[in-house]
């Protein structure tokens, strides 16, 4: 067996909901235990397997920091205790969370903080809505309550025990190994970098696994949770542009975390400036007033593109080259002169040598060069097979010196 259910809940207001998934888990042969997460009583026992007064003292600043008696802050408080208590369970075998708007936000940060991988589960009265903000990265799996998470009837019965049979089943049953051998190669890859993309994958060849994420902002943070989960070994950022909407306030925006994982995970990383000619929007009536003079290119009737100016590039460059001077391990960024995506080339919209030039000497202007840290400028554009070629070979250095 690979380890215990956590079936996770307020036990103070869902504690029959709770003890009946655990039992439908138990049913399926699979060890569980409820884990209470209820801020409303410190003194409270009983309302779990594992109590609230438990959880809290995970908490960095012990359980006082939990119970405050200010609903908000005891929620926000035993979200950071849960994450520490689930984090270091050494029998955790899978996470099922039970609850409302409330619950589904304290519980969600716990299962996102969990290795991509393990089962994670969570019913909820919000999981039809827009489930963004509580699955982030992660590969939770969102069962939509139907009815209020408020007793067991003809309805919470069924949609409770099936949550509660496939978390059981997710448990009890291994997945088959695929290619874990190769080593894992992460790429980031947008519409206007495709070709780049495609040619070094096709120049990896088969000694490696590639895993290409689109950079829509939820494709970089994947990325970067697969690299701090341990299964990704190393990474070529060939598109960057979520900078370009963090910084600017388009749509997919990595957040500013975005390359924070390189300072705690030392993989070799090979980088580049793709698609940083661009911020992205949604349908042209949907950007914001502050940019009404500028250039535009619509990519179709939901997406807007608009230019980055030379300014912008500049405050881009410095960006990106101070999170890659924190970087533990090493790292290669090439700086594609002849151009960072398919409009930014002679003859097309967004062409504008000016522009790209700020933001190349930017870069170089911030970056620390050192033995394992090196910027390289290439006259060639991004989507050139030269390019192509020199990405390769920088991947090949990193990585070689990885292998004893």
């Amino acid at each position: 067996m690979a380890g215990r259910v956590y079936v996770v809940g307020t036990a103070d207001t869902k504690g029959r909901e709770l003890a009946y998934v655990r039992d439908r888990v138990q049913a399926a042969g699979v060890e569980a235990v409820v884990v209470d997460v209820g801020t409303s009583d410190p003194d409270a026992a009983g309302g779990g397997d594992v109590t609230a007064a438990e959880v809290a003292g995970h908490h960095p600043d012990g359980a006082d920091a939990v119970f405050v008696g200010e609903r908000g802050a005891a929620v926000s408080a035993m979200a950071v205790a849960l994450e520490h208590f689930l984090t270091g369970v050494d029998d955790l075998g899978g996470v099922i969370g039970i609850g409302g708007s409330g619950g589904t936000a304290l519980v969600t940060p716990a299962l996102r903080a969990l290795p991509v991988g393990v089962p994670k589960v969570m019913v909820s009265t919000v999981a039809s809505g827009d489930v963004a903000p509580y699955v982030g990265p992660s590969d939770i799996a969102m069962t939509y309550s139907v009815t209020d998470v408020a007793g067991i009837n003809r309805i919470s019965r069924v949609v409770l025990g099936n949550a509660a049979h496939a978390v059981a089943g997710m448990v009890a049953t291994s997945v088959p190994s695929g290619d874990e051998d190769r080593p894992a190669v992460g790429l980031t890859m947008f519409g206007v970098t495709t070709p780049a993309v495609t040619q070094v994958v096709e120049l990896l060849g088969d000694d490696v696994e590639p895993l290409v994420f689109h950079a829509t902002g939820t494709g970089g943070r994947s990325l970067e949770k697969l690299v701090a989960s341990g299964l990704v070994g190393s990474v070529v950022d060939l598109t960057t542009t979520e900078v370009a909407d963090h910084l600017m306030g388009g749509v997919f925006s990595a957040g500013e975390t975005r390359l924070d994982v390189l300072a705690d995970h030392p993989v070799p990383y090979v980088g580049s400036c793709g698609a940083l000619d661009m911020v992205n929007f949604g349908a042209r009536d949907t950007v914001p007033e502050r940019y009404a003079d500028r250039l535009f290119h619509e990519h179709n009737a939901q997406v807007t593109l608009m230019r980055t100016t030379a300014e912008e590039n500049a405050e881009m460059g410095a960006w990106i080259a101070r999170k890659l001077n924190a970087a533990a391990g090493p790292v290669r960024f090439l700086v594609p002169e002849g151009g960072v995506s398919m409009l930014d080339a002679p003859g097309q919209p967004f062409h504008d040598p000016e522009a790209d030039a700020a933001l190349f000497d930017a870069l170089e202007a911030g970056f620390e060069t050192t033995d394992d840290h090196v910027l390289v400028r290439l006259p060639h554009h991004v989507n050139d097979p030269e390019f192509a070629q020199a990405v390769l070979a920088a991947h090949r250095e990193l990585t070689a010196k990885e292998t004893p």
